[in-house]
């Protein structure tokens, strides 16, 4: 849709009094919030840390956020996506630079503001999902040749983020980019061949990281390297633009009796155990004895094993209660992509509800053991800053797209 050059910006800001707001959303995120700083605050009880109350800042930043979005009318970010595009690989580039990137644990991924840190990677989902939604708008989608140009400019637009990403090193940040893309993709009535070759280049990749991972076992064995002291050590007989480390986390995966169970698969065994120990209604709040004692690194366990926390203190009937919510969220921003008037506000709900969705089931399913140790934070629970500010802004915006669906 075109938007009317004669608008003002004060146009955009309104509340018309014909719409509701939609409070299934808001009141599960409400719900997820509150539990997640409760059990944050558990994870740290040992620790004396009291980072709960850091978020408890950035959930308040986030409902201002929130708010913003939502009152927004979401037609105006198809004007402005080229320059938050722009923004935002700017900011991607700005962490590679010594004096304004932050580095830690030998990753380059935060940029310092006196006390507060921001992570350029979650404005660069943002950045990719509303001009995925820009490009696919004025698209006319067919054929995978009559298509050419548009996926040409697609793949620039979500990959040079991606690459940006990667090289930090964050390359869990970066695959959640790509479902998300693809999922816009394939409701814009693109060919089924291009769906077909991309599962066939998909299958390759895995063939080609698992083949890396063998070869990568056999070297540690005849160097008589060790997978802990010795990263690295296999980076420069190999192409892949992948770290030691995040072999040893597919090798944990995939052959943990291969390595030390004391080093690289520590942290997803023990999430196991907490998860196991739980049982029916779990521990109790704060009983929870696997992060207490350090057995779940207290590194971690506030965000992105939290999920292991909740399920050994209140035991599946808390885990069910948080995937429940979750999948209320997610089933709602469906819905929401199906009552939007226009092909813009249903591609950025649909590519909202997909990027948390990729994130809560890569969470979940790395703390039970399902996939591989990843880096990702599980929404509006984990401890997270920018994390915290960009779901917010996201719902925010599929909040917008169900407040102005009739204004048209």
């Amino acid at each position: 849709m075109k938007l009317n050059p004669g608008l003002d910006l004060g146009s955009f800001f309104r509340v018309s009094t014909r719409e509701r707001s939609d409070w299934v959303t808001p009141v599960c995120l409400v719900l997820l919030a509150v539990g997640g700083v409760f059990f944050i605050y558990s994870a740290q009880l040992a620790t004396g840390r009291e980072q709960w109350q850091q978020q408890l800042v950035w959930l308040a930043a986030g409902s201002v956020a929130y708010v913003a979005a939502s009152l927004l009318d979401y037609r105006l970010w198809l004007r402005w996506a080229h320059w938050v595009y722009l923004a935002a690989l700017l900011l991607l580039l700005a962490v590679v630079i010594p004096w304004i990137g932050s580095m830690r644990m030998g990753a380059r991924r935060w940029l310092d503001f006196g006390p507060v840190s921001f992570q350029p990677s979650e404005a660069a989902k943002f950045a990719v999902l509303v001009m995925t939604a820009s490009l696919l708008t004025g698209a006319k989608l067919g054929s995978v040749r009559d298509s050419l140009e548009t996926l040409v400019k697609l793949a620039l637009a979500a990959g040079i983020p991606m690459v940006l990403i990667i090289a930090q090193p964050d390359l869990g940040s970066a695959l959640v980019i790509a479902p998300m893309v693809f999922a816009m993709l394939y409701v814009s009535n693109l060919s089924m061949r291009f769906f077909a070759a991309a599962v066939g280049v998909f299958a390759l990749l895995v063939g080609v990281v698992a083949f890396d991972t063998w070869r990568y076992a056999g070297f540690l064995e005849e160097n008589n390297l060790s997978p802990t002291t010795d990263r690295g050590a296999y980076e420069a007989h190999s192409w892949l633009p992948l770290r030691d480390y995040q072999r040893n986390r597919v090798l944990a995966f995939a052959a943990p009796d291969r390595i030390d169970p004391m080093g690289i698969g520590w942290n997803q065994r023990q999430s196991l155990i907490s998860v196991g120990s739980g049982g029916l209604t779990g521990k109790g709040w704060t009983e929870g004895t696997q992060a207490k004692l350090g057995y779940l690194p207290r590194s971690i366990a506030h965000n992105d094993f939290i999920f292991s926390v909740i399920a050994e203190e209140k035991g599946f009937l808390g885990s069910i209660t948080v995937i429940g919510l979750l999948a209320v969220v997610l089933w709602n921003g469906i819905r929401i992509a199906g009552l939007a008037r226009d092909r813009f506000g249903a591609l950025l709900a649909l590519g909202v509800t997909v990027l948390i969705g990729v994130h809560v089931f890569v969470n979940i399913a790395m703390t039970i053991g399902l996939v591989p140790v990843t880096g990702i934070p599980l929404p509006f629970i984990s401890y997270g800053g920018t994390f915290v500010l960009s779901c917010c802004l996201l719902q925010g915006l599929v909040q917008s797209v169900y407040r102005f669906r009739r204004d048209f």
